[in-house]
């Protein structure tokens, strides 16, 4: 005998533009406490925190292609 499927969640109410934000200033203080370490650090560490601070470029980019930025529901 099969169970009734369970309905699934509403999905959760997220603001995006906060969360890539916070992410991003995130990377730009690691980048900047490297910076400050100067040769004492890898600098493949130095290049992973502007990877991050370009790819939240890149999707703030398609965030706003998709019209997600400045939509308030």
């Amino acid at each position: 005998m099969r169970r009734p499927a369970k309905q699934a969640p509403p999905p959760l109410r997220v603001d995006t533009l906060r969360v890539v934000l916070a992410g991003t200033a995130v990377w730009a203080v690691a980048l900047v406490v490297l910076l400050l370490l100067g040769d004492r650090v890898d600098r493949m560490w130095t290049w992973t925190c502007v990877a991050g601070i370009a790819l939240a470029g890149v999707g703030l980019g398609v965030m706003r292609l998709q019209g997600q930025l400045g939509r308030r529901d």
